[in-house]
């Protein structure tokens, strides 16, 4: 056993392997895998961090753009306040969500997860917000259109029965939740934030509770 011990250390420790993955790496028994371990004073991780390790592992579904030209950082950056303003900020929610009923910061926001974070076009959803006397398929024509995001990829609407008729004509197409799930891209869209409010906001860095 104690030839195992370097072996199952290195897989373990250095290469971040769980304890099934080392017994499959090394062909052994997952028990005796664990009992090498504990021979070898080789302690075994607690659940946060195993799970931590395969939120890092897991493969991310975009792909940042490295070179920025002056528009396109100015784009960054304007991606980012934007959804710092009308975004959902909570470390828990594993999804980007973007609310909003105004069709141009809608497509700013999309030219931002397009251009510069490289997203998967297949993972992009929309949630329609709208009232009951508006007419839902020419609403969610109207935002495929502007999105350029099929009508697949729109989930079921909320619809609004109890509202005010006077309060109508400020949301007249109604207003959309643009989701893309992906923890490790909140988590990239958050590093820029913090960099920008570093440099900007008056007395250094501002801490936000929910963001």
């Amino acid at each position: 056993m104690n030839k195992w011990v370097a072996i199952v250390k290195n897989l373990y420790l250095k290469e971040k392997l769980s304890g099934v993955e080392v017994a499959n790496r090394l062909n052994l028994n997952r028990r005796y895998v664990y009992r090498i371990m504990e021979k070898g004073g080789i302690k075994r991780r607690d659940s946060a961090v195993s799970n931590n390790i395969r939120f890092l592992k897991k493969r991310s579904t975009f792909k940042i753009r490295k070179k920025l030209s002056g528009n396109n950082k100015s784009l960054r950056d304007c991606g980012v306040m934007i959804y710092w303003a009308e975004g959902w900020k909570d470390r828990r929610k594993l999804m980007l969500d973007f609310a909003n009923s105004d069709p141009i910061m809608i497509k700013v926001y999309l030219r931002f997860l397009r251009n510069i974070c490289g997203v998967d076009e297949g993972k992009l959803r929309v949630y329609l917000y709208c009232y009951s006397n508006q007419n839902i398929n020419k609403l969610k024509k109207f935002w495929s259109d502007i999105t350029k995001i099929p009508l697949k990829q729109f989930t079921k609407p909320y619809i609004r029965k109890d509202f005010r008729e006077d309060k109508i004509d400020k949301m007249l197409y109604g207003l959309i939740h643009v989701r893309y799930a992906d923890k490790k891209l909140y988590g990239q869209i958050l590093k820029w934030h913090e960099k920008i409010v570093k440099k900007w906001a008056v007395g250094g860095v501002v801490k936000h509770s929910t963001l």
